[in-house]
């Protein structure tokens, strides 16, 4: 029983710094919808509009709803939530409008952007109602252009450009 419990600790042992490895790598794992799950890899491209993004939600009343219905899970962020992944989708003065038809930006319609007005359990959603005639320079509006059952910007807004740690791109997706 003791060689069992010794083999057991060892084992955690290595898993424990072969996790932490992978992290100060750079690799991230996404276990939400919002796009494909799997194993991406934080790169050093530069953070621009269309970028695939990693991001720190803010200690707020928005992703703290959204940690305790599970849409993001538990983690080192502010709040003691996890990272997101998003795409930019809107940047330094691009105009956004959020409707109950979906989000506009720079006057066109974002595919998959109508918000729900509950989530897949039946709970309700606010979507965000906003009319932007022109992002600030530090704003940016983080979306999923891959799932229409995403939370993102339309259930908590936009983001400060400083909330974002870095690209990820996709190594292994199922």
């Amino acid at each position: 029983m003791r060689k069992l419990c010794m083999i057991v600790m060892m084992a955690m042992g290595c898993l424990t710094v072969f996790a932490v490895s992978a992290s100060l790598a750079g690799i991230r794992i996404n276990t939400t919808g919002s796009y494909p799950r799997g194993i991406y890899w934080m790169t050093n491209d530069p953070i621009t509009k269309g970028s695939l993004v990693i991001f720190c939600p803010t200690d707020s009343a928005v992703f703290h709803m959204a940690k305790e219905r599970g849409y993001i899970n538990a983690g080192f962020c502010p709040g003691s939530t996890g990272y997101m992944i998003k795409k930019i989708l809107a940047t330094n003065h691009d105009r956004v409008e959020m409707t109950t038809a979906g989000v506009f930006v720079n006057g066109r319609l974002l595919p998959n952007s109508k918000p729900m007005d509950m989530d897949l359990e039946g709970q309700p959603l606010s979507p965000i109602r906003v009319n932007i005639t022109a992002l600030d320079e530090h704003s940016v509006l983080l979306m999923s252009d891959y799932s229409p059952k995403s939370f993102d910007g339309r259930y908590f807004g936009l983001i400060e450009e400083s909330q974002i740690i870095g690209v990820v791109r996709p190594i292994l997706t199922w």
